[in-house]
């Protein structure tokens, strides 16, 4: 553990300012560096803004033991180990050159080494080098890595028969491979920001190290460094404590600046693979404070919002559901009938709605939310529907619009592509309450827009937004009603952070007349089958989609891109057949008017890439053809399945993989194949991508936890959540009343102008 100095320095000292401090060679150019590196990271606008405490929360990625390296004698086949070697040679050789002229665009680059006392023979360690600049970056690692370089290497080593040697493949040579001691000093990556302290060299070896991701252009030596000599800097008291003592006791907790500095370094008494599974006392920790203060700060946001008041009850009377029922074209389900009513309950309630509606792909929740915006419209109140794409808001309003035709209401869309005299006059018409339901994208939340009596919000595909944008569109009105509608199912654990401040309805059937869906795992030797079924399927009648993972051609991947692909599909494949492309990059007008013609029946073959991934609805539409399925995860799948299978006639997903699936991929397309249950699809892709990346942090409205994984850490999720719940129990406790004080401060729960 790190002894601390007594210092100046606090855990809200600017790292701007660290140059004041005489921190391992860190002056004012490469603290304002860092600090840029950490904002981004730390999701702030300004530099200025990140503080030591962004800096402690960058935690390390993994851990080495390096009072003990391995050596080459105690490898074996699938061994997990960190070994210091020495350079004897390397070799970057091209692998292939696809357009038979010019440079490789991929090769592979190897590094041979030898360990210390020399135990062995040497061993291999190689990684793939790919892009535009891959011949330079293999003449940089060569120069890097000349003959006496010693580095210290981390990862499964494997056994090669055909060499009789140990190697080890990287995946990031940048975060992986790391040089102790090179044997020039003009390595471009020794520039300024990776010169290390010759003072801080111990700081490397002969002890346990964390191994930190790249930092902007601080690599993972630098980065420790600097954490280490902030560290020492920091006394105990200037770490301050967060969680009260009968809290940490009940818990099992250790202290806050322990944990702080455990975390970073640590101590030779705890278990290695404690640390390598994010259950070290440092790590529980940590994890606990991360579940804690947010699941108190929803708690208390539930509790507060229980406490408002609309400026109205809405009235839903017989006469009101009765022209509700002579608007809609068709009955609601059952399920629909029921949610309906749980709606209609909190639209009549003095408390504003805070409603989730979840309804799997297909099962109707928009016809829903138009017969609760109806049901505002009809009480003299303004609605408005926020959609995460222009698309999908242009369909709500096509479909809006056409349902009310014959009523005296009036639905306009304002998205941010609208241009500024049309926007003016929109707004203007918001204001003056001339706009009954008004249909967008974020445009909706911009500070120009007013409303003269909002009484509903309906925010479609939660997933795509944020707390803080639903906040915002709260703003604009008398405190209205909100509800959020999602079609991928909410897991427990997410219903007790994400989602912890909102009641929760659930469509579990779908509309009469829908066929399941037939799901096929294809690879590129299938081809051909996937041909006669689009022939055949077109021939029938009906409309296709192939759905590209990216836009433009990848110089890293191996991907084929929607454009390239559209053209090919049209000239040669198909050319008797009209094929559209649609993509996020096209121009809201070009959008509409190859989303109109496809409506249309006009174009029977899109090309598209995941822009119509949610809610686009066309029930002619009974192929989805996704290629390199594989990079996809499981609740995209899914979306993208949902976007067939809306009519009476039986529909096909076919999924198109490459040769090169992980062994989740794997796992994922096999469980596309065996079920239609989003319920089960959501379970599983939460557990299989964890939820930062399935909900994408940033929009998932809540502070990002900075280390807590809520599958893996469910029960300490738990346990935060009981605890909180025991606090908000006693709101006039002063304990209470300081953790209220802390959470209000905290910019991450946008709390300030709560109570």
């Amino acid at each position: 553990m790190i002894a601390a100095m007594p210092s100046a320095i606090s855990l809200n000292t600017s790292i701007e300012d660290l140059h004041n401090f005489k921190i391992a060679r860190l002056g004012q150019i490469l603290s304002h560096k860092l600090a840029k590196a950490l904002a981004s990271q730390v999701h702030k606008k300004d530099s200025a803004a990140v503080t030591v405490e962004d800096l402690l929360n960058y935690f390390p990625m993994r851990y080495e033991d390096r009072s003990r390296p391995a050596l080459i004698k105690d490898l074996h086949e699938g061994a997990e180990a960190s070994l210091e070697l020495t350079v004897t040679k390397t070799n970057g050789y091209a692998v292939r050159n696809p357009r038979g002229y010019g440079r490789s665009s991929l090769y592979i680059f190897e590094v041979y080494g030898i360990d210390g006392p020399m135990t062995g023979k040497e061993v291999i360690v190689w990684w793939f080098v790919s892009g535009r600049r891959a011949y330079d970056i293999v003449k940089y690692y060569t120069a890097k890595l000349e003959r006496g370089t010693r580095f210290i290497t981390f990862g499964r080593w494997e056994w090669e028969g055909r060499r009789s040697t140990f190697k080890l493949r990287l995946n990031n040579a940048a975060d992986e491979l790391e040089i102790i001691s090179p044997t020039t000093t003009d390595d471009p990556e020794q520039s300024e920001e990776n010169q290390p302290d010759p003072q801080l060299a111990g700081v490397h070896v002969g002890r346990r190290v964390p191994v930190y991701r790249k930092l902007g252009e601080f690599n993972s030596k630098r980065v420790r460094e600097i954490v280490h000599a902030v560290l020492s800097l920091l006394s105990d008291k200037a770490i301050e404590e967060t969680l009260p003592a009968d809290l940490r006791h009940r818990a099992g907790l250790i202290g806050r600046a322990k944990a702080v500095r455990e975390i970073h370094f640590p101590p030779l008494d705890v278990s290695m693979d404690d640390y390598e599974q994010s259950k070290s006392p440092a790590h529980l920790r940590m994890i606990f404070e991360d579940f804690f203060w947010v699941t108190f700060a929803i708690g208390f946001k539930r509790g507060q919002r229980e406490k408002e008041l609309k400026a109205a009850p809405m009235r839903i009377d017989r006469n009101v559901k009765n022209h509700i029922a002579s608007v809609m074209p068709f009955k609601l389900t059952n399920a629909q009938r029921k949610v309906t009513a749980q709606i209609f309950e909190d639209m009549q309630s003095r408390a504003p709605m805070n409603r989730l509606l979840q309804g799997d792909v297909g099962s109707g929740k928009t016809i829903v939310a138009l017969v609760a915006m109806l049901a505002a419209m009809e009480n003299n109140l303004q609605t408005a529907m926020m959609a995460p794409t222009e698309i999908l808001a242009e369909q709500h309003a096509r479909t809006i619009k056409r349902l009310l035709a014959r009523t005296p209401y009036r639905v306009e869309m304002l998205t941010g592509s609208l241009r500024a005299a049309e926007k003016r006059h929109l707004q203007n018409a918001l204001k003056e309450g001339e706009i009954h339901a008004c249909i967008g994208t974020q445009a909706l939340i911009q500070e120009a827009v007013a409303f003269e009596k909002l009484g509903l919000v309906v925010i479609d595909e939660q997933h795509r937004f944020g707390v803080m944008q639903r906040a915002e569109l709260r703003a604009r009105g008398l405190n209205p009603d909100v509800l959020v509608m999602t079609a991928t199912p909410i897991p427990r654990s997410l219903a007790m952070t994400v989602y912890g401040d909102l009641d929760v309805s659930i469509i579990d059937e779908l509309p009469p007349g829908r066929t399941p869906i037939k799901t096929l795992v294809f690879g590129e030797d299938q081809r051909q089958e996937v041909k006669k079924l689009i022939t055949r399927e077109v021939k029938a009648g009906r409309q296709v989609y192939v759905v590209y993972p990216l836009v433009e051609e990848s110089e890293k991947m191996d991907l084929k891109d929607a454009t390239r692909r559209y053209e090919y599909l049209r000239d040669t494949v198909f050319p008797r057949l009209t094929v559209g492309l649609l993509h996020g990059k096209m121009k809201p007008a070009e959008k509409e008017k190859v989303m109109n013609a496809f409506v249309a029946g006009e174009i029977k073959i899109l090309v598209s890439t995941t822009v119509i991934e949610v809610g686009v609805d066309v029930p002619n539409a009974s192929v989805m053809i996704v290629e390199h399925a594989e990079r996809f995860g499981l609740s995209q799948l899914h979306q993208l399945r949902g976007r067939v299978g809306r009519g009476a006639e039986k529909s096909y997903c076919i999924l198109l993989t490459s040769d090169k699936k992980t062994a989740v991929a794997e796992e994922r397309l096999g469980i596309m194949a065996q079920t239609n249950d989003g319920f089960r699809i959501a379970e599983k892709d939460l557990e299989l991508r964890g939820p930062g990346e399935l909900l994408g942090t940033k929009q998932s409205g809540l502070p990002e936890f900075r280390i807590g994984n809520i599958v893996r850490d469910q029960a300490i999720l738990e346990q935060a959540k009981k605890e909180a719940e025991f606090y908000l129990a006693k709101p006039k406790a002063v304990v209470t009343a300081k953790m209220v004080a802390r959470i209000k401060e905290d910019p991450r729960f946008g709390l300030a102008r709560i109570g």
